[in-house]
């Protein structure tokens, strides 16, 4: 299995924090958020990562050697040439187009992702292509929530399955399934189908964002939606995020 972090873009709502690194490169507690999620990945026996850059890529292309070293695992960077007028659709496609040439199951993150490491360790134990759902959280605008039509749980309730009627930041609260976190698995089987809709997502708006894909994969392939439960995570767009993420690394470390 390939973990897959998206580490291109500019960050823009966390400057200055962000004027001279990119998101991943924030340190808390001494350790880069891309470390510490490539970290987290190597607890769920993944050895094989591929990041990608963009913004101010050098900083990331000198540092993965380091953190390969230090780990024992393998890390390649590929380049979003137009990670300032693309979104995370392309760059996804960036790793993922490569990975078909010799398919493999592989986890997707974003690279600005603060997570408990039980969510990567429950994700990377599925079956089928998955994606981790906050079940628990109170959604409000900025979450991006999806809604889950036919919708049956399963394993003690810890995974559902259904088709995606509706996915994005728009839609009603509370008529939301819950909020994609931004983790999400894709197995070897569902890559070529995984690309081919992630082509057209592009062909439409380059600044689309890869999540979107899942929808109309849901249509011809089983989706795993595995519910976070209370295991806590958060993203980082803008300071309020910057820290409550210095707060749950505090919390998951203790």
């Amino acid at each position: 299995m390939i973990g897959v972090i998206l580490a291109a873009g500019m960050g823009t709502r966390l400057m200055p924090l962000t004027k001279d690194i990119p998101k991943a490169l924030l340190e808390i507690n001494g350790m880069t958020l891309l470390e510490r999620m490539i970290r987290n990945c190597i607890g769920a026996d993944i050895s094989r990562f591929i990041v990608v850059v963009g913004y101010n890529r050098d900083r990331v292309i000198d540092l993965c050697p380091e953190i390969a070293e230090k780990y024992d695992i393998e890390i390649k960077t590929v380049v979003n040439e137009k990670y300032d007028v693309t979104n995370t659709s392309v760059s996804t496609y960036l790793a993922s187009k490569e990975i078909e040439e010799n398919p493999e199951d592989f986890i997707l993150v974003n690279g600005d992702n603060v997570v408990d490491p039980k969510i990567i360790e429950r994700l990377a134990s599925t079956k089928h292509t998955g994606m981790i759902i906050d079940n628990f959280k109170q959604l409000n605008e900025e979450s991006f929530k999806l809604i889950v039509k036919n919708k049956t749980l399963n394993d003690e309730k810890s995974i559902a399955n259904g088709e995606i009627e509706a996915i994005g930041k728009q839609l009603d609260i509370s008529s939301s399934s819950g909020e994609f976190i931004g983790v999400s698995k894709v197995i070897s089987d569902d890559i070529a189908d995984f690309n081919r809709i992630l082509e057209e997502i592009i062909d439409d708006d380059c600044q689309n964002y890869y999540d979107f894909t899942y929808k109309e994969l849901s249509k011809i392939k089983t989706i795993d939606f595995v519910l976070t439960n209370g295991l806590k995570w958060t993203e980082i767009d803008d300071h309020n995020d910057w820290e409550n993420a210095q707060k749950l690394v505090g919390e998951l470390e203790n």
